[in-house]
């Protein structure tokens, strides 16, 4: 993800920190040390959070290459869809099941406290208390069915089992964007003698939406790409040079084509690399015309 900051690496899982959410540490930092470690504190919570997912995922041979941190949650990035419904259900649900875990603990902590009532214990602005009432919010939040929240994939996940993927993907999105919709509407106007206006639940709605959106724009356009082969999308008509050939021979191929990128073949006839027009004219600033094509084509290039 874009402006985020590798941090560390836990169990071959990159952390990253996204730029806001360090100034969001330095704006509660200019107010008192206690803001700072409860944010700190919750976003442990939330790595343990993405970390269930990641296990679960890992369980069907999913990878999670990276978990960013964001003022708003964390963001498990998997390496591939699931591709079973069951599977999608279980790593949505596995979120959501280790903020439940910690919200318990932090119950029994603040339940075990001898003398006080634990009605009179939630009154009270102690650390655990606000830790504990915050991870009931995220909990409940998760659970909401809208994406990108983990309820939007467990209801894409059941709705699965009846539905085509992307007609799945598409209801849920649009049960996300109503969601949006109406926290919009909430955060505008608030609900006169309940709840006042609020900024920030606008802000939420803009984020469900356009995650929503991108979710289902995805499906749409992994649906469609199953429906036809590589083969018919791809150039058959092309020219390709040997790994002898020189460069002054391949920006005569360039200049006689419209062509920005040649297959490099080897003496067997098999694709051995690819020589880019960027390539090509980085080569000419720097080497000898007669320089072999082989020596200056990038050999590292993915196949289907």
């Amino acid at each position: 993800m874009s402006w985020s900051i590798p941090i560390l690496r836990i169990a071959g899982i990159q952390l990253r920190i996204h730029i806001t959410f360090l100034l969001l540490i330095g704006w509660l930092a200019l107010g008192s040390a206690g803001a700072v470690v409860f944010v700190l504190l919750l976003f442990l919570c939330v790595v343990l959070h993405e970390f269930g997912h990641a296990l679960a995922a890992k369980g069907y041979g999913i990878n999670t290459p990276d978990i960013t941190l964001l003022p708003i949650g964390g963001v498990a990035r998997l390496e591939r869809i699931p591709e079973e419904p069951k599977q999608e259900l279980v790593i949505a649900a596995a979120g959501p099941a280790v903020t439940a875990i910690i919200a318990l603990s932090l119950f029994v902590v603040i339940a075990s406290r001898g003398g006080t009532d634990f009605g009179v214990s939630l009154q009270s602005g102690d650390l655990v208390v606000n830790l504990f009432k915050i991870n009931v919010w995220l909990l409940l939040f998760n659970l909401i069915p809208a994406f990108p929240m983990d309820g939007g994939r467990v209801l894409r996940a059941l709705l699965a089992t009846r539905l085509s993927y992307a007609r799945a993907t598409q209801v849920a999105a649009t049960v996300g964007q109503a969601f949006a919709f109406f926290f919009g509407i909430i955060g505008l106007f608030g609900v006169p003698g309940i709840y006042n206006p609020n900024p920030f639940l606008i802000f939420i709605a803009f984020f469900v939406y356009i995650g929503a959106s991108q979710e289902a724009a995805l499906a749409q356009m992994r649906d469609v790409s199953r429906r036809f082969p590589v083969s018919s999308a791809m150039v058959r008509e092309f020219r390709s040079l040997p790994e002898s050939a020189t460069l002054e021979e391949a920006v005569d191929a360039l200049l006689a084509t419209s062509q920005h990128d040649f297959p490099v073949l080897d003496e067997a006839g098999k694709v051995a690399g690819i020589l880019t027009r960027h390539d090509l004219i980085a080569a000419l600033r720097k080497n000898d015309p007669a320089i072999r094509v082989g020596d200056v084509m990038r050999r590292d290039i993915p196949t289907v």
